[in-house]
This record gives structure tokens, C-alpha cells and sequence, in this order.
């Protein structure tokens, strides 16, 4: 298709963060619908660099291979007591992609396409009109914007989240180092090291991405209610890289660090009759793990399916047993009915790689799911199965609340 008179096209997406872009992306790539993307101008609106992972299929799709950072043919668990568990999930392959690259890449695919293109502004407000939607923005230097379209797509961040029953955040700070001599395994990705000291509320553990001998992202994460402090966050991270890890000497090139929710809210993914939320804000993040970017593409895919055969409409990127199944772990972990690097460690040694995988994507069946879960405590998470039904929803405190950096 080709673009419509200024200010109109077919499809509006709103942020170019990873469930924007990859809906951008999707959309010209397929050639069903011509796409404007609204992103931020340069400034304090706009977020930091940003890493997000995933493992592929073995599909030898490769969609987005000019934006991997890295890949790491094998995984690796730390329990509790110190003793490794490494796992080859062939032919799948975990994989890192910088929010950078990634701009980069769609950015260059939009501008080659004559259906898509892509606006720096900030979006003021969306309405329905007849036949679509209408979004108000506001252009550097102050002019004011106004774009229509057949449908909006907004992956902007909620103001607040929807009540819950339960609401755990996932908080991590994460340092690139560069060490003095060769410390990390480059084939070896450690996706939870649970050598560092436990919170007396929910669960810690580290995370190791080598890029090379002697560099690597080295995380500090907790699954808990609050946040912590920057100063709290680098004494944490100093104590993994140098008692657990023993890095030796090292230099820290960059850091990062993130919030995001672990809730069993139900998230509206129809904002309005022509306006449709994506990635976090319409429950594109697994409740239990965090993992958000595999479901995106799952969910742009489909909407991309969607407009084709002339639905609007937007998928859910979880299907209700997987959330149903997430909503009880929360509670578990919760309540503290289990203990979590316990539970963890147990799925990775427990568990089938391949089955693992595909349960932590929501892909399994009810047979293997049902298979996985005689291999949890079957008695905490029996009795949370059967309380969580009758608990009330709540408002919880939005992330970031907490006392954490700008």
C-alpha cells in the first residue's frame, strides 16, 4: 500500500520501543498496512539504551539478526549451594538485542519502504472519529500535529497498572565490564546465579552475558515488592562480581538498569473502539519470568495476520493457562509458600530444556504442563491454586515508586 496524505495512514503505533518497533517492522515488512511511528524527540522523554534477550526456535527465521548482540549456544544455573547446571536448549539459541541496534534496524527498514514512516513527536492525545482514530502531537520546536489513521496501536507505559491479586517487581542493575585477564565463558549464558545473599522478601540471583573472554554483562536482579536504591544495587553488584564471580581486576564501560512488573492484572488490550494496546501496557510481559520480547513478536505477527484478513484486532500474547498458572506461582512466591531459588533451580534440573523452553514461552501442552508441575511442590502450590480464585484485586504501587534512580 502506499502512504496516505500527510497525516494519514493505516496504521499509527505509538512509542518505538521493542513492541512499536517490532509492530512497525512486521507491518511493512508483510506489506498489509501503511504504518506511521511516533517516537519521542531526543531528550529526558526518550529512554536509555536498553537490552532485551530471548531464545529462538531454531527456526532459522533470523529476523532481526543485524540487531543480535550475541548468541550463547548452552545455559547455565547456579543453585543456591553453588553447583552449576548447564543445559544445551539446541536448536534453540538464546540471543541479545541492544534497543540501539534494533532502532537502527527498523529505523533503515522504514526508510526504505513506501508504506512506512516514522515521526519524531510527542503523542498529546488519542481519540476515536469516524472511520479511525485521530492523535494530537506535539513536534520539536513546539508545533502541533494532528495524524489519523484506520487504527492506533499504543506500546506507551501505562500510567498505572490495572489491580491485582499479586504484584512482585522484577529490579535489576546491570554493569559491562571489561576484566584485566579472561573470566567468561563465551558459549555460556548463567541466566540465574543464586550465589548471593537471599532479601528476606522474595528472591535474588545473578546474571552473567559473556560478549567476549574478558567482557560480559554481569546483573544483579531481585524478584520482590520494592526496588532498591543505586547505592544498594552496586553493593549488591560489587559483591557478585568480586566474591562470587572473583572477576578480578575490572572496569564497568556502561550500566543499565531496569523495572518491570510481575502481575497477575488483567491488562485491556482495547483502549477504545479503534485504539489497541501492545507489549507491557496490553500484557505482552510473562507475569512469572518477565520475558517480554518473544511474545511481542508473537503478537505482532498475529496483528500483522489480523489487518490482512481485514480484523482489527489484537491477540492475547498469553493464553489463559499460562496466566492462571503465572497468577499461582506469583502468589507462591508471594507468600514466601516456596522458596524460590529452590523452585527455579529444581525446574532447570527437573525439567526437559526443550519443555522448559516452551513452557516458559506459554507453548506447552496441558499434558506436559501437567507433567512439569508434579515436579514442583506439589502441596504449597495446591494449596495457592485453590486460595488464589477468591483473592480480591487490589491496587498495588506503580514501578518505580520506590526510592530508585531518574
Amino acid at each position: 500500500m502506499s502512504q496516505g496524505p500527510a497525516g494519514t495512514s493505516d496504521v499509527l503505533v505509538l512509542g518505538g520501543g521493542a513492541a512499536g518497533l517490532s509492530l512497525a517492522y512486521r507491518l511493512v515488512e508483510t506489506g498489509v498496512a501503511t504504518v506511521t511511528v511516533v517516537e519521542p524527540p531526543d531528550g529526558p522523554a526518550r529512554p536509555p539504551e536498553r537490552t532485551w534477550c530471548y531464545w529462538d526456535q531454531g527456526d532459522g527465521e533470523g529476523d532481526f539478526d543485524e540487531a543480535v548482540t550475541a548468541t550463547w549456544p548452552l545455559l547455565r544455573v547456579h543453585g543456591p549451594d553453588g553447583s552449576p547446571l548447564t543445559v544445551d536448549p539446541a536448536p534453540s539459541r538464546y540471543r541479545m538485542v541492544r534497543s540501539t541496534a534494533f532502532e537502527r534496524l527498523v529505523h533503515a527498514r522504514l526508510a526504505r519502504s513506501p508504506g512506512g514512516r516514522l515521526l519524531r513527536a510527542t503523542a498529546d492525545a488519542v481519540r476515536d472519529v469516524p472511520e479511525g482514530a485521530e492523535v494530537r502531537c506535539t513536534a520539536p520546536g513546539g508545533r502541533t500535529l494532528t495524524l489519523r489513521s484506520r487504527y492506533v496501536f499504543d506500546s506507551r507505559p501505562l500510567r498505572a497498572l490495572p489491580p491485582a491479586r499479586t504484584q512482585l517487581l522484577q529490579h535489576f542493575r546491570g554493569w559491562f565490564v571489561r576484566t584485566r585477564a579472561d573470566r567468561f565463558d563465551p558459549a555460556v549464558a548463567d541466566l540465574m546465579d543464586f550465589r548471593v545473599p537471599q532479601p528476606r522478601h522474595g528472591l535474588a540471583f545473578g546474571y552473567v552475558l559473556p560478549l567476549a573472554p574478558d567482557r560480559a554483562l554481569v546483573e544483579y536482579t531481585e524478584f520482590s515488592r520494592t526496588p532498591l536504591t543505586t547505592p544498594a544495587y552496586e553493593a549488591a553488584l560489587g559483591h557478585y562480581a568480586r566474591e562470587v564471580l572473583r572477576l578480578g581486576e575490572f572496569t564497568v564501560e556502561t550500566a543499565e538498569q531496569g523495572v518491570i512488573p510481575m502481575t497477575d492484572a488483567r491488562f485491556p488490550r482495547r483502549a477504545s473502539a479503534a485504539v489497541f494496546r501492545i507489549g507491557t501496557a496490553g500484557g505482552a510481559t510473562r507475569p512469572a519470568t518477565g520475558y517480554t520480547f518473544a511474545a511481542v513478536q508473537r503478537q505482532s505477527r498475529a496483528i500483522a495476520a489480523a489487518l490482512r484478513d481485514g480484523r482489527g484486532a489484537v491477540p492475547a500474547p498469553h493464553g489463559r493457562r499460562a496466566l492462571a498458572m503465572d497468577a499461582v506461582l506469583l502468589r507462591a512466591l508471594d507468600t514466601g509458600r516456596i522458596d524460590g531459588p529452590a523452585f527455579f533451580t529444581g525446574l532447570f534440573r527437573r525439567t526437559p530444556t526443550q519443555r522448559l523452553l516452551r513452557f516458559l514461552d506459554g507453548a506447552t501442552s496441558l499434558r506436559e504442563e501437567w507433567g512439569i508441575g508434579l515436579r514442583t511442590p506439589v502441596g504449597p502450590m495446591l494449596r495457592t491454586a485453590l486460595e488464589v480464585p477468591f483473592l480480591p484485586r487490589r491496587p498495588h504501587p506503580a514501578p518505580g515508586t520506590g526510592e530508585s534512580p531518574p
